[in-house]
């Protein structure tokens, strides 16, 4: 395994204690334009665990888990999106029963 994924899965692990889970919907035009894969790296890059999907309405939707400090990172880097996005409003809202999950990682899941 890739010793920066083994590094960014262990920081995800320790930090059960100390994290944080919100839970996103970006408007905009925010399909199409590669802001999932843009999100997924970001949160690789901060150590921030979770998932990203497409939704039929449009949006797209998240749930970070991690330190307070790196979520509020990548919800900061959310509300503006890749080059060729263009955010609208981004909503948090609570958690749902995902929240009660630990991922190790952060996942692009399929469109809901």
């Amino acid at each position: 395994m890739d010793t920066g994924i083994e590094l960014r899965i262990w920081q995800c692990f320790l930090k059960v204690f100390y994290m944080v889970t919100r839970q996103l919907r970006v408007s905009g035009r925010v399909q199409g334009v590669g802001y999932r894969e843009s999100l997924r790296y970001e949160a690789d890059k901060l150590g921030v665990c979770g998932w990203v999907r497409n939704r039929l309405d449009g949006s797209v939707e998240a749930l970070l888990q991690g330190p307070p400090e790196k979520v509020d990172a990548l919800i900061a880097w959310a509300r503006r999106g890749p080059a060729a996005a263009l955010v609208l409003k981004v909503e948090i809202e609570a958690p749902g029963k995902d929240s009660e999950q630990r991922y190790s990682g952060f996942e692009r899941r399929p469109t809901a």
